[in-house]
C-alpha cells in the first residue's frame, strides 16, 4: 500500500491524546477519502481523511464529523491540515454485515449468527430513527456488529429530522434507494430528504443483498444492464417498478424483507417492526 495518501501529523497527534503512542493500520482509501486504525497501549481509535482536490469530500468529512459530535455513542475530535480535514473517533472493532452473512452465502451454515446480526442492526436503525436521525445510505458496510451490539457508520448524508439537508441529496447507494425516493430525486425539486421510511427499505435491501450476494431487484428481467445504465436512468426504472430477484436460498428470511421491499411506503413497517418481524424468522 505504498500509495496510500500519508496521515496527517495533526490527526497522528490528536489520536495519541486518546490512546498514547499510536500504529497505523491503513484500511481503505478511494474517492479522495481515507481511513486508519490507530492502536496505542490505551485503545484504538479510527482516523478519517477527506483530501480531494476539489475540497468536497474535505467538506463531507467535516458534516460526517458534526453528526458524530452529536450522536451520544461516538467521541470525536475533528481539524483541518492544509485545505484537509481530518477526524478521530470510536474504532469500532466487528465484522460489517455484509462479512457477518459471508457463511450464509456460501450455504445455511451461520444463519443463527446472521439472523441475530440482522435484528440486532434492525435496532440500531430503530435507535437512530428514534433519535431523530434519518440515515440517508445504510446498505452492507455501514454496519459494524460489535460485542455491545451493531452500530452504524458513514453518517455524511444523514439528517436530522425537521432540518434541511446540508448540500444537495441524491440518495446514497442506487441499488437500495427507495422507490419513492428514487421519483423525488429524478424530479429534480429540492431540497430531498432522506426518511426513516426510506432508511428502512434501504435496510431491507442491504440485508437481502447480505444474505444472498446480489441487489434484491432483477435488473435482468427488467432488461437492465447496469453497466450501461446511468444514475438517473437505474433510478427512474426503480421509480417505475423492477420486480424483486427470484432466487430464495433463504426463503423465509426474503419472504419477510420482500414484503418491506414490495409495499407501498405508507405501508412499510418501523425498523423497530422489521426487527421484530426478524426474530420470527425459520432458520
Amino acid at each position: 500500500m505504498g500509495d496510500f495518501t500519508p496521515c496527517p501529523p495533526e490527526a497522528v497527534t490528536a489520536a495519541e491524546i486518546i490512546c498514547g503512542p499510536v500504529e497505523l493500520r491503513a484500511i481503505t482509501d478511494r474517492r479522495g477519502s481515507a481511513v486508519w486504525k490507530a492502536t496505542g497501549p490505551l485503545g484504538a481509535v479510527a482516523v478519517k481523511l477527506g483530501y480531494s482536490a476539489d475540497g468536497v469530500t474535505a467538506e463531507i468529512t467535516t458534516r460526517e464529523a458534526a453528526v458524530l459530535d452529536a450522536l451520544p455513542d461516538y467521541t470525536v475530535i475533528a481539524g483541518r491540515s492544509g485545505p484537509d480535514v481530518w477526524y478521530v473517533t470510536t474504532w469500532l472493532d466487528g465484522p460489517s454485515t455484509w462479512d457477518l452473512f459471508e457463511p450464509v452465502r456460501k450455504g445455511p451454515d451461520g444463519r443463527v449468527t446472521a439472523l441475530a446480526g440482522a435484528v440486532a442492526l434492525c435496532r440500531a436503525v430503530a435507535e437512530f430513527h428514534a433519535a431523530g436521525w434519518a440515515h440517508g445510505d445504510l446498505q452492507p458496510a455501514h454496519g459494524i456488529h460489535t460485542p455491545a451490539g451493531a452500530k452504524l457508520i458513514d453518517f455524511a448524508l444523514s439528517l436530522r429530522q425537521g432540518t434541511l439537508p446540508w448540500r444537495k441529496f441524491e440518495g446514497g447507494m442506487t441499488h437500495l434507494v427507495s422507490p419513492e425516493l428514487a421519483a423525488w430525486i429524478n424530479s429534480g425539486l429540492q431540497p430531498v430528504e432522506p426518511s426513516p421510511t426510506a432508511d428502512v427499505y434501504a435496510l431491507a435491501g442491504t440485508l437481502w443483498t447480505c444474505a444472498t450476494g446480489r441487489w434484491p431487484l432483477d435488473y435482468d428481467a427488467a432488461s437492465i444492464d447496469v453497466q450501461l445504465t446511468s444514475p438517473a436512468d437505474l433510478r427512474k426504472a426503480i421509480a417505475a417498478g423492477i420486480p424483486l430477484t427470484t432466487e430464495r436460498p433463504w426463503p423465509q428470511l426474503q419472504s419477510a424483507l420482500g414484503t418491506v421491499l414490495t409495499v407501498p411506503a405508507a405501508d412499510r413497517p418501523t425498523a423497530a417492526e422489521l426487527g421484530d418481524l426478524l426474530m420470527d424468522v425459520q432458520l
